[in-house]
């Protein structure tokens, strides 16, 4: 446990919005869908990220564009943050233009020490209800970490081994990844500021956002499902992507009749693993 943080576990906040087709319609035009989700449909899988966001005032964010440290989150001093990964249950449909409430608590906070030095790391409950009964059950990893030095040089990144049955190309341009930035209302600097994300936080070029990656493994599962709906997701982000550099989205079917999936990277690296069970 990360010592001065123990009274922020059990914390709860509780946001409520309605599921706009506005905003679904906006995110089908994002993907290229044919069709988005009409008024009543059920919100495809990973949408829900789209909504419940904090709108932090521009003079309350920090210098990499996230709203600054405290408040219902812990204000841990590591200066990097990112979402690392999530265990998502769908219990039952969230209808587009539904009335929607997110309740959020804090399940634990530890710190850890890595090959690029300390680490922090948040577990969070979203459980997200609709007409009194969950729809959506989540916990969400984010972790943090100490800056990377200036010219750090980045190991080369191992191969993927694993054999899918079936395989998807994706071309993250800009426009994709501002998109996305802009429904989520996700400031994080790294994912449009070309300067900020290569002399500041040490990445080659503009980071794909880890959410969006997994929002297309969940429509990759939902593909090679036989039309059935998610029960459960769970990813785990391993290695950046960036724009302009195609990646694959890969899978294949378990013996237990779940599916394997992941990110591929350019270089033939693991970019970010995920289960996939259905209903």
């Amino acid at each position: 446990m990360t010592a001065g943080y123990e009274a922020w576990i059990g914390r709860e906040e509780e946001r409520s919005e309605r599921i706009l087709a506005a905003i679904a319609d906006a995110m089908g035009a994002t993907l290229d869908l044919e069709r988005p989700p009409q008024s009543g449909e059920a919100l495809p899988p990973g949408w829900q990220w789209l909504f419940f966001n904090p709108a932090a005032r521009r003079s309350e964010l920090g210098v990499d564009g996230h709203p600054r440290r405290g408040g219902f989150l812990p204000p841990i001093e590591l200066p990097r943050r990112m979402w690392a990964g999530s265990r998502i249950r769908y219990l039952a449909d969230l209808p587009v233009e539904a009335q929607a409430t997110r309740r959020s608590r804090i399940l634990k906070v530890e710190s850890k020490t890595g090959r690029s030095g300390a680490l922090s790391f948040l577990t969070v409950e979203h459980t997200i209800s609709c007409d009194g009964a969950p729809r959506i059950c989540e916990e969400q990893d984010i972790v943090y970490r100490e800056a990377t030095p200036p010219g750090l040089i980045a190991a080369a990144p191992k191969v993927y081994d694993g054999v899918p049955q079936w395989s998807r190309s994706v071309e993250p341009d800009t426009t994709l990844l501002f998109r996305y930035s802009a429904l989520t209302f996700n400031g994080h600097r790294i994912h449009y500021d070309q300067a900020y994300a290569r002399h500041e936080e040490g990445y080659p070029d503009l980071v794909v956002q880890g959410p969006l990656t997994a929002t297309l493994l969940q429509q990759f599962a939902v593909e090679h499902g036989t039309g059935r709906p998610l029960a459960r997701f769970d990813f785990r982000g391993v290695t950046p992507l960036f724009v302009g550099r195609p990646f694959r989205l890969e899978g294949r079917e378990a013996d237990d009749g779940t599916l394997a999936l992941w990110a591929r990277g350019p270089a033939g690296e693991l970019a970010m693993s995920a289960t996939a069970a259905f209903r």
